[in-house]
């Protein structure tokens, strides 16, 4: 049997000049952005607006998004993993919002697989991020041969690498302020409304908190907290910047940050945690911000993905 896996990501651009058409992509999206009418005269004055300050951010991360260089290297990573034990998978990349788009993936797959897994590099589900993905492929494919892996925010292997990547940073800080790091999950926010609606993901970002704690044994203080709060709608709180400030109060001065919900660096992790959050915390004299790489080539989160491919083969 032949079985493709498409490993669904948002994409970023690949370019200071694809800047622009990407910020149009994703202002169009209506799993985001619902608009009654004017979608794409909203996407385009929005993106042009914002693309200036976008790439500047850009600019600080060498002109181009490392989301595409990290999420190649999961699927090189993955595909090899698996052939291990079936020369008969392929693993591909569809992102949303840029090359190579899901629609591109599609045209690649379709009469060819006797099963396709669509896997999203979202560990938790949102209608903003796996279902925005979803509903995309959808669109381009009619096939009843697809499974689809709607989360897996406390899988064991997922869970061990975040923590992993817990313990190679707590290995930064100096050796007489280990035992009084805080660690700061920060994860992406979405509006409250969102909540209201039956969105899980607010909820499977705090079983994902609760699971690392678990398995560390509670070995830190910890927080949830949120970032990315776009427009002037109430988004899940607290937000990152105003708990970094709380914790400067409280005289926490040794933070740990945790891009909880990525698995690979990007300009989220690159600019806002470890550049404009970082401001913040040495504007309030926080002693020791340090945040964590994001899981990007990481083995164990590489055998969690696997586990889900072969446990939805048969």
């Amino acid at each position: 049997m032949k079985t493709a896996v498409i490993l669904l990501n948002l994409g970023g651009p690949d370019s200071l000049d694809a800047i622009e058409p990407f910020l149009y992509n994703l202002f169009c999206d209506k799993d985001i952005f619902k608009l009654p009418f004017g979608q794409k005269n909203f996407a385009k004055f929005i993106s042009k607006r914002r693309a200036p300050k976008v790439m500047n951010q850009y600019e600080l991360l060498g002109g181009k998004s490392p989301i595409n260089k990290w999420t190649e290297t999961q699927r090189t990573m993955l595909e090899s993993s698996l052939r291990d034990s079936d020369e008969n998978i392929d693993v591909f990349v569809g992102m949303r919002y840029w090359k190579p788009f899901i629609s591109d993936v599609v045209s690649s797959v379709k009469g060819k697989y006797d099963k396709i897994i669509l896997l999203p590099l979202y560990p938790h589900y949102s209608i903003t991020t796996t279902g925005s993905s979803f509903n995309e492929w959808k669109r381009n494919y009619t096939g009843n041969n697809v499974v689809y892996i709607n989360d897996y925010c406390t899988n064991k292997n997922y869970i061990n690498a975040i923590n992993k990547r817990i313990d190679e940073t707590i290995l930064r800080f100096p050796e007489d302020v280990k035992n009084d790091i805080v660690i700061l999950f920060s994860a992406h926010g979405t509006p409250v409304s969102l909540v209201k609606k039956g969105d899980p993901y607010s909820k499977q970002i705090t079983a994902t908190v609760d699971a690392v704690m678990k398995a560390r044994n509670y070995s830190h203080n910890h927080y949830l907290c949120f970032q990315s709060k776009v427009g002037p709608v109430k988004w899940l709180e607290p937000s990152t910047d105003q708990q970094i400030i709380e914790m400067a109060n409280q005289n926490k001065n040794n933070l740990l940050i945790v891009p909880i919900s990525f698995v690979s660096d990007h300009v989220e992790t690159l600019y806002e945690l470890d550049i404009e959050y970082r401001h913040v915390a040495e504007k309030n004299k926080i002693g020791n911000y340090i945040m964590m790489q994001g899981l990007n080539d990481s083995e164990l989160f590489i055998d969690a993905l696997k586990n889900i491919v072969i446990e939805n083969l048969n």
